[in-house]
């Protein structure tokens, strides 16, 4: 399971990492409301772990930056305001669950497992549709009409991102650290490759002109 920890306090920042990865969650780390605003939008993460009280960005206004680009990923609130007044305006910008410091290492693993549980159960339910062109990211699967299109998870994954982002230029960069992760030595060759992969799967559809490449930038799903 991977993990965002979006937290300015060095100390606590390192601490919490520690007991994610010692948890044996995937942990990657943002100092800044900005910097993990964009973690957010460019890779996949089971859940986010948002400090409310930030610099620049504060979480509350990064939660419903996420939100209105239909990000729904999980998120945990940690914060030193602990007041029913805070509590009530984190949940109402989109988070999932709050939990104020000081807190125990056991609470914090289990409301991380309760909100993966969650989340499980609503995606079950959650597709993504272009047309008669379906998605299920729960199960991973996708069908046009009533044909499944044949896809690897890295295929899938792309797939499902140029959807979610219909009309959206998408860089070349952007979709890297989307499938791959920030740490990853991946190259614009290796996007242009999976590009191919998947055109070539949507082919016996015609879907494949679906996927427009904006030259020197990156690519963009069209809905015709």
């Amino acid at each position: 399971m991977r993990v965002l920890l979006i937290e300015d306090d060095p100390g606590l920042r390192a601490i919490v990492a520690k007991i994610l990865e010692e948890a044996s969650y995937q942990v990657d780390v943002a100092e800044t409301g900005d910097d993990g605003l964009y973690f957010a939008e460019s890779a996949v993460y089971d859940v986010l772990i948002v400090d409310i009280m930030l610099p620049g960005l504060n979480g509350i206004e990064l939660v419903k930056q996420l939100r209105l680009q239909q990000i729904f990923v999980p998120v945990l609130f940690l914060t030193a305001r602990g007041d029913v007044d805070d509590r009530v305006v984190g949940l109402n910008a989109g988070a999932d669950d709050y939990l104020a410091k000081p807190f125990a290492t056991e609470e914090l693993l289990a409301r991380l497992r309760a909100l993966l549980r969650r989340n499980r159960d609503v995606g079950a339910d959650m597709t993504v549709k272009s047309g008669y062109l379906v998605l299920n990211p729960a199960a991973k699967e996708a069908v046009y009409e009533d044909t499944p299109l044949v896809l690897t998870d890295k295929e899938f994954d792309l797939l499902e991102y140029l959807l979610l982002h219909q009309g959206e230029i998408l860089t070349r960069e952007r979709i890297s650290y989307r499938l791959w992760g920030h740490d990853a030595e991946t190259s614009e060759s290796t996007v242009d490759l999976y590009i191919h992969y998947v055109r070539k799967k949507l082919k016996p559809f015609d879907l494949d002109k679906r996927i427009r490449t904006i030259r020197n930038v990156g690519y963009i799903w069209s809905e015709s």
